[in-house]
């Protein structure tokens, strides 16, 4: 599970591009008690959503020449100009160069093998998220994906990441954690496009820690979203459900496994 003891190669940050960022922010809200606050005139309309005061990830408006509604996960790195440097000797791509964040940090938005778009963050002010791995906060990252060598491949050489396959029911999954911090740092997996039938492309799936992932799962339906998976048992795991708000961007939630003493 994730926490705010950010390492290199950790997803540190997480934000929302919409068509209506307005609708977005009653969605969330309603959804999971998040409140928007605008990062200021000079942030050019991106701001934070905030549980309980503390920031749980980023959103903005976008226009359709930029994609269609959707959530980027960002992953810490100590230099963003190399780490974007190192996407492209991987055979990768790089969205927008970086580019420095006022002086909370440099970002970027990169592109692995398969052309699935995600974002690094190298901390100036700010190391990350307020808040992770815990009750309405980011708490997994998914990347689904045709190829998971490949892909395995292209994260080792950009951000350091390793992989180990877990015992699953039906057969194993591919668990990702930082370089050198080992199972207890894992903060994500990796799944076969071929494996989920509601994949229609690839890419980064946030999941969201709830308290009742039936009861989430009936409100995004009542606010417009979409189930595209209804809550499901995962043994060892915990209860998850795939949802999508009413403007597409998909995510996921987890209520997870009590911990045994």
């Amino acid at each position: 599970m994730l926490t705010t003891r950010f390492v290199t190669g950790a997803p540190n940050w997480l934000d929302v591009g919409t068509s209506d960022l307005d609708g977005a922010t009653s969605f969330y809200g309603a959804l999971f008690g998040w409140r928007f606050r605008s990062a200021g005139p000079e942030a050019g309309g991106y701001g934070f959503f905030e549980l309980d005061g503390r920031i749980v990830a980023g959103g903005m408006r976008t226009t359709a020449e930029q994609g269609p509604p959707s959530w980027t996960v960002y992953f810490q790195v100590p230099d963003a100009r190399s780490a974007a440097e190192a996407s492209e000797r991987a055979h990768g791509g790089v969205l927008v160069q970086p580019m420095d964040v006022m002086d909370q940090g440099t970002m970027a938005i990169l592109t692995d093998r398969a052309g699935v778009p995600f974002g690094i963050w190298q901390p100036g002010r700010r190391a990350g998220l307020d808040a992770a791995g815990e009750t309405g906060a980011l708490c997994w990252v998914e990347l689904h994906t045709a190829d998971v060598a490949a892909a395995a491949a292209y994260y080792r050489a950009v951000l350091g990441l390793e992989t180990s396959a877990v015992p699953f029911p039906g057969g194993s999954y591919t668990c990702v954690n930082p370089a050198g911090e080992g199972e207890e740092a894992m903060f994500g997996g990796v799944v076969p496009l071929a494996d989920d039938p509601a994949d229609k492309d690839a890419g980064w799936l946030p999941y969201l820690a709830v308290e009742d992932a039936d009861a989430v799962v009936a409100r995004t339906a009542e606010l417009g979203g979409t189930v595209r998976v209804p809550a499901t048992d995962i043994e060892g795991v915990g209860r998850i459900a795939r949802l999508a708000d009413p403007y597409g961007a998909e995510f996921a939630v987890l209520r997870p496994r009590p911990r045994q003493a």
